[in-house]
């Protein structure tokens, strides 16, 4: 084709953070950009709002935190062990993770279509409700997409379609990934109103607490669950391993519940209203889904190529979404620049992606599933470190053990076995 063929420099497929905020960065650059959303509008389809760790988009966005639909700035983090009768929290606070804004909560259905007018004051063509059926090909290159009956020209075609990525399966573009790569997380919005949220959760103004959860949430399952506070309601749910959902013959929706009713659980949301309720797939793989991310005249980025974190402490995916759309943008500009979208040419993106902050976390995080792979972590391991406490706490007029012989005595109570305890803190070490 010659350059006067093309419609469009890039045709961005997929308007969610990653997709949007590619689209925002060319066109930032005078390079003529199409974003095409399957959504009737942007973020109607999207489940993953919760904790977006937002210094990227404060980089991206000089004004993000005054200007972007945010609901609470996280200052309060919570690390915590559910087990069916006991409730053990790491509870973290720190005033410093508010000035600058370390990280934020978000509700997509707000927060997407303020990134989608971001990209239109910005010159992206933005077009909602459309499906991409297929993409373009001619003399080994991709080049454009068609929809339905209409094919519109690109010279860069960037998959930013979801971690469920038809635009890669149907393609043949990247292997099927396996189920222990992949999760499913269901997840609700309960209304609360902004005088509970506070109180129920201790907070200040505007600020907002993060809870990770692991043990009797799943009932098991590798996986875990999560608590965030928006302004007026809380966002909760769970993230099951599909492989072992299906192992273990469980139903996410019923995990969902079951955590939602725990009696540590249920006070907080106590006469509250459900304003929306999904589930979605969630990448779990960690470093292992990053490959077959450059093609000719084709980038796959964010969550369609596995940009996702779980390290037991935080779960990222916006902000390394953010981070690979950075990546992305510089390496379509060059390849625009010099006229050259072959596959070399827009491997600068797995380049540019490495010497970031989202190649190297993915890198030092690399042994997080492995880690988060272990039985132990969802049922023993809580109930050991309950049972040390309880003989700390509990004084029935017996009289008082020192702490290591609590600890000691607890832990031949518990079916975990010394070697294994040991496997597991290692393992923890490594890969946090």
């Amino acid at each position: 084709m010659t350059e006067e063929e093309y419609d469009f420099d890039a045709i961005v497929i997929g308007g969610g953070i990653s997709g949007a905020v590619c689209a925002y960065l060319l066109a930032s650059q005078e390079k003529e950009v199409l974003l095409i959303e399957r959504g009737v509008e942007p973020g109607s389809k999207n489940l993953s709002g919760g904790v977006f760790y937002c210094r990227v988009m404060q980089e991206i966005f000089p004004n993000f935190i005054e200007e972007a639909p945010i609901e609470r700035k996280i200052t309060r983090n919570c690390i915590s062990f559910l087990n069916k009768e006991s409730f053990v929290n790491v509870d973290y606070w720190d005033g410093r993770l508010a000035e600058p804004v370390n990280a934020v909560t978000v509700l997509r259905a707000k927060f997407d279509p303020w990134l989608s007018q971001q990209c239109e004051e910005a010159g992206v063509t933005v077009m909602p409700g459309i499906k991409v059926d297929s993409l373009v090909k001619e003399d080994g290159r991709y080049i454009g997409v068609r929809a339905g009956e209409d094919e519109l020209k690109a010279r860069v075609i960037i998959a930013a379609d979801g971690v469920n990525s038809f635009i890669s399966k149907d393609e043949g573009l990247r292997d099927r990934e396996p189920k222990e790569n992949l999760a499913v997380g269901v997840k609700s919005v309960i209304q609360l109103g902004e005088d509970r949220i506070r109180e129920r959760f201790n907070l200040n103004e505007d600020e907002g607490a993060a809870y990770a959860i692991v043990g009797d949430c799943t009932e098991g399952v590798a996986g875990g669950g999560f608590m965030y506070t928006n302004k007026e309601s809380v966002s909760i749910g769970i993230v099951a391993r599909l492989d072992d959902i299906e192992k273990k013959g469980k139903v996410s929706s019923d995990l969902h519940d079951h955590f939602l009713s725990h009696p540590a659980i249920a006070p907080f949301l106590k006469d509250g209203e459900l304003l929306e309720y999904g589930c979605h797939l969630v990448a779990e793989g960690g470093a292992k889904m990053q490959h077959d991310l450059v093609h000719p005249g084709l980038i796959v980025i964010g969550d369609a190529a596995g940009f996702t974190l779980n390290t037991g402490f935080t779960v990222r995916g916006m902000d390394l979404a953010a981070g690979s759309a950075q990546a992305a943008a510089r390496a379509v500009l060059a390849a625009l620049d010099k006229k050259d979208y072959s596959k070399e040419a827009l491997s600068a993106y797995i380049t540019e992606y490495e010497s970031m902050f989202v190649g190297k976390d993915m890198k030092t995080y690399a042994g997080a599933p492995e880690f988060l792979e272990n039985d132990e972590m969802y049922g023993e391991v809580g109930e050991l470190v309950a049972n040390v406490l309880y003989g700390v706490y509990n004084h029935d007029l017996t009289p008082r053990k020192h702490l290591v012989k609590a600890a000691w005595d607890a832990f031949k109570e518990s079916p975990l076995k010394l070697t294994k305890l040991a496997k597991i803190a290692v393992q923890g070490m490594r890969s946090m």
